[in-house]
């Protein structure tokens, strides 16, 4: 049931380590990454609530309900991702982050919603877990395929006149061959259960058109349940120090760690290569801590476990600022690898307990703007502050991310966790 995002994290993995190096390679400026990463959160703004709204409404006897989304979205982003690499110029990459991003959440919003209809709410913090594991799996393989490409196999790491190495086309190219496999393969070896009244489905699909559907979803934001409100404001620092993260490593790595910001280098490319190594670490770490999660929260409860794991995530990231052994990065990321996995399932543990089951895609979808709502905002000002006030050094873009995840951590106080399910149409607990 959850295989199929070990080929979904290939996809995110390969951009989150990757997509600052093609940009800076095709002349892109340290304070232009952020706005060149907006197509990202604006594109799940836009795809991610009306995917789980419509996965709600689909239901076919032989490919299920959420299933058609995860094939429709694993063709698009294998044809992305081959496609990515190949970029000549700045304008054409940014293109190809949308098409890709947008693609990859046609696939992952209804896999969330996936574990919430196949599982019992006793076993959905498990469920998150082992999603947690094939994601951490994933991206492990896919962040090191630059450095893999280079050291084992002898491809070329540099390439002239500011193109694309094509260790990192061959990385793109093998991401969306595993992309395409793992999702197909969970499509193909699981069955899904139908709706306990398919022929209301069917009337309301009748009823209900393409606007009033959109509609819905962007005012679903007006509706959340309390803990849902709570969670909200405990995603919006995670995900903000999250994309300051995936931004600004490189730069911030090959800068103020390895001395250079030519990336017609060797030095900078190998730099740029030891990022997708600590990316594959701080993966490594969430894979392994996910099955230590559970158990955890059943002894501290899962907010207190959320709290305790950001925190030490945000202290992994701003650590990096008093680091120039590039070695030493490595423990870095093993804080901040305990605090993925832990944002990789507990806040949907604890959200998917209160949620209805008939609207479990809805409001996943629309809690996701709380992790696309940030990103935009960190596009925003990150790099106007780097520019205003940190002389456009990269690395306090990395510190400022350590605080927010710090700020994150502390929010968990103030969220009301249960373990009931609650019918928000007929106000009733069950």
């Amino acid at each position: 049931m959850s295989f199929g995002f070990l080929g979904i994290q290939f996809g995110f993995a390969l951009q989150n380590a990757n997509v600052s190096r093609i940009f800076e390679t095709l002349g892109a400026s340290k304070d232009e990454l952020p706005i060149l990463w907006l197509a990202a959160p604006v594109t799940g703004l836009l795809v991610q609530p009306i995917i789980g709204y419509y996965s709600d409404r689909t239901w076919h006897r032989k490919w299920g309900r959420r299933r058609p989304f995860f094939a429709i979205g694993a063709i698009l982003a294998t044809i992305a991702l081959f496609a990515m690499p190949n970029s000549t110029a700045l304008w054409m990459a940014v293109i190809m982050l949308w098409l890709m991003d947008a693609s990859i959440n046609i696939s992952m919003e209804p896999f969330r919603a996936f574990v919430g209809d196949m599982l019992p709410n006793e076993q959905r913090t498990s469920g998150f877990a082992m999603q947690s594991f094939f994601i951490g799996l994933g991206a492990i393989i896919a962040s090191a395929l630059p450095y893999i490409m280079t050291n084992w196999f002898g491809v070329e790491n540099i390439a002239a006149d500011g193109g694309i190495p094509d260790s990192v086309k061959w990385s793109f190219y093998l991401g969306g061959i595993a992309y395409f496999a793992a999702v197909m393969w969970t499509v193909f070896n699981t069955e899904e259960y139908p709706p306990d009244d398919i022929e209301k489905l069917k009337s309301e699909n009748a009823e209900k058109g393409v606007f009033t559907g959109l509609k819905e979803s962007f005012m679903g934001i007006f509706k959340m349940p309390k803990t849902m409100v709570q969670l909200a404001f405990v995603q919006f620092f995670s995900w903000f120090a999250l994309f300051a993260m995936w931004i600004y490593t490189t730069s911030a790595v090959t800068s103020h760690i390895y001395d250079t910001s030519d990336t017609t280098s060797v030095l900078y490319n190998e730099g740029a290569d030891w990022v997708g190594i600590c990316f594959a670490v701080y993966n490594g770490i969430a894979a392994l801590v996910a099955f230590l999660l559970p158990v955890i929260a059943k002894h501290i409860s899962r907010k207190m476990t959320h709290l305790i794991a950001l925190v030490i995530g945000g202290i992994g990231l701003i650590s990096i600022y008093f680091i120039s052994d590039p070695n030493l990065l490595l423990v870095s990321m093993i804080g901040v690898g305990i605090a993925w996995a832990s944002i990789l399932s507990m806040p949907y543990a604890m959200l998917s307990s209160i949620l209805p089951a008939n609207k479990m895609g809805y409001y996943m979808g629309v809690f996701n703007f709380f992790i696309v709502i940030p990103q935009i905002v960190a596009a925003g000002i990150l790099g106007f502050l780097l520019k205003s006030f940190f002389g456009n050094i990269s690395i306090y873009a990395l510190i400022i991310g350590g605080i927010s995840m710090i700020i994150a951590g502390l929010l968990c106080v103030f969220v009301q966790d249960n373990e009931v399910t609650v019918d928000l149409e007929n106000k009733q607990t069950t």
